[in-house]
C-alpha cells in the first residue's frame, strides 16, 4: 500500500508559479510511475504530466506543454510539478498517482492523494 500526500496548492495570481510536491510512503517508490491529475469545479479529473520510473521519461497534456515540468526525486521519495505562467483555466485540485506505466489513462494508476487546490486569479 502506497500513500501519498500532495502539498503546495495555493491562491496565485495569472502568471505567476507554484509548485506541488508529492510524498510517497509505504512502498518502493522507484519502481512506480507517477502522474498529476487535476479536477476542475464541475468537470471530470484529467491528466496533466507523468513520470517513468526514473525521471527519464515524461508526458505532458498539451495544454501545459512549456508551462509545467515534472520531475521526481527518488532519494526523497517525492515527485514534483513545477507549475510556470498559470492561467486561470489552471484552476483545479491537483491530484498525484503512482502506477505502472507513464500513460495518460487514470485507470492504470494505482494509488492516488488526496488532492491539494491551486486557485489562480485573473
Amino acid at each position: 500500500q502506497v500513500l501519498l500526500v500532495e502539498s503546495g496548492g495555493g491562491l496565485v495570481q495569472a502568471g505567476g508559479s507554484l509548485r506541488l510536491s508529492c510524498a510517497a510512503s509505504g512502498g518502493t517508490f522507484s519502481s512506480y510511475a507517477m502522474a498529476w491529475f487535476r479536477q476542475a469545479p464541475g468537470k471530470e479529473r484529467v491528466f496533466v504530466a507523468a513520470i517513468s520510473w526514473s525521471g527519464g521519461n515524461t508526458n505532458y497534456v498539451d495544454a501545459v506543454k512549456g508551462r509545467f515540468t515534472i520531475s521526481r526525486d527518488n532519494a526523497k521519495n517525492t515527485v514534483y510539478l513545477q507549475m510556470n505562467s498559470l492561467k486561470p483555466e489552471d484552476t483545479a485540485v491537483y491530484y498525484c498517482a503512482a502506477g505502472t506505466l507513464w500513460v495518460p489513462v487514470e485507470d492504470e494508476y494505482d494509488y492516488w492523494g488526496q488532492g491539494t487546490q491551486v486557485t489562480v486569479s485573473s
